[in-house]
């Protein structure tokens, strides 16, 4: 587990209308209206005085404003939002921070990107999704492939070197040839960093019930399996590697803020629904995790109130061993370099066999996780497209 260093996770909970298969704590706000804005803004800066105090002297190494719908944020909001956050933590030298954000192909937004990149936004992620247009009605967004075409256009306009996009796979009707068209679209652009995500249904979404209705048709297992396998191909031979289950990237542009989930590191969340990832203590060996108020309202309600020397924390626990070595594990494999049963066995004073072994060996058998001599563990060629079933193995 590495601590020392932090990174600070921004939630902004505003959209112009939440998408129909999205379960984050968001909520639809068209427009942003500036007393709203600025209310939680300056929420986000009393609440990282009163929750810093855990990481204080680890040297800031990234900072992710995501959502949501950051990018709805006015420059100055960004701008203050980050210097707020570089004013508290220190930075090594010569070791500039990665800021990222997240942004919505809009016209509105397209606008501001100059504005970001002055604030110190240094890498934007777009969410492009698609660059299909059917395949975006039928996800519920509310732009257009013209939009992302754009988005993408001003991002090197602006200035923007370090530029990442999200695609959507096994959507709703998808084809081989509509990814193909999507992937078509990648390569031309050429972005230093790519997100894929399986669509998930997730209970209570507008998805969940039209799915129980019989009214969402989405590929089987199968056809998403060899779509993933075919994404990865299509992203290696444009220059972008897996580095991870869901992300690939040119040398040098992996995600050093997601990159922290994966190794366990310290990330302080900020905002209604942010999860924290808290550093080790001499009580507590191996860190643990906290997680915001989901409801807006409660939210602001515990970092402007009575109850605001506690923070907003609304639960809060410290890992045990047994939790955090099944943590450990299930993080570690979703990196190619999967889990080092060395490292593994100075935290946890053996190696993971010596906890796993049931659970190894039937992964192992089923043609899901590799095992070297050593014991290191790694997801197999087919186990990296089941990632989450053998994940569930470890919890």
């Amino acid at each position: 587990m590495a601590s020392d260093s932090v990174g600070v996770y921004v939630h902004v909970p505003f959209c112009e209308r939440v998408c129909p298969y999205c379960d984050f704590a968001v909520v639809a706000a068209r427009p942003l209206e500036p007393s709203v804005e600025a209310r939680y803004v300056e929420a986000l800066v009393r609440e990282l005085a009163l929750r810093a105090g855990p990481f204080d002297g680890l040297a800031l190494a990234s900072v992710y404003l995501g959502g949501g719908t950051p990018s709805l944020l006015s420059v100055a909001s960004v701008e203050r939002i980050v210097g707020a956050v570089r004013e508290r933590f220190a930075t090594r030298v010569g070791a500039a921070p990665e800021i990222t954000l997240e942004v919505n192909p809009s016209t509105l937004e397209r606008a501001r990107l100059g504005g970001f990149r002055a604030a110190g936004v240094n890498r934007l992620s777009i969410g492009v999704q698609s660059f299909d247009d059917a395949m975006l009605k039928r996800l519920g967004r509310a732009h257009r492939a013209r939009d992302a075409h754009a988005t993408l256009s001003a991002a090197r306009a602006a200035g923007f070197e370090n530029v990442s996009l999200d695609l959507i796979v096994g959507g709703p009707g998808a084809t081989r040839a509509q990814l193909d068209r999507d992937l078509d679209a990648v390569a031309a652009f050429a972005p230093e960093h790519v997100s894929t995500y399986e669509l998930t249904v997730e209970e209570g979404t507008p998805f969940a019930l039209a799915e129980r209705r019989g009214q969402l048709a989405r590929p089987d297992e199968r056809a998403v399996v060899a779509a993933l396998a075919r994404v990865d191909a299509r992203l290696a031979a444009a220059g972008l590697e897996r580095y991870e289950v869901s992300s690939h990237a040119r040398p040098g542009f992996e995600s050093a803020h997601n990159r922290r989930y994966w190794r366990r590191a310290p990330v302080l969340g900020l905002g209604v629904g942010a999860w924290s990832t808290l550093p080790p203590t001499a009580a507590h060996p191996h860190g643990g995790r906290a997680a915001n108020a989901r409801s807006l309202g409660a939210h602001l309600d515990r970092v402007e109130g009575a109850r605001a020397a506690a923070g907003s924390i609304a639960d809060a626990e410290w890992h045990d061993a047994a939790t955090a070595r099944g943590e450990a594990v299930f993080l570690a494999l979703r990196e190619p370099r999967g889990l080092g049963a060395a490292g593994f066995a100075r935290e946890f004073g053996a190696p993971p066999r010596a906890f796993f072994a049931r659970e190894i060996d039937e992964l192992v058998g089923l043609g899901l996780l590799d095992e070297d001599a050593a014991g290191d563990l790694r997801l197999s060629a087919r186990g990296r497209w089941l990632a989450d079933s053998v994940a569930e193995r470890f919890v």
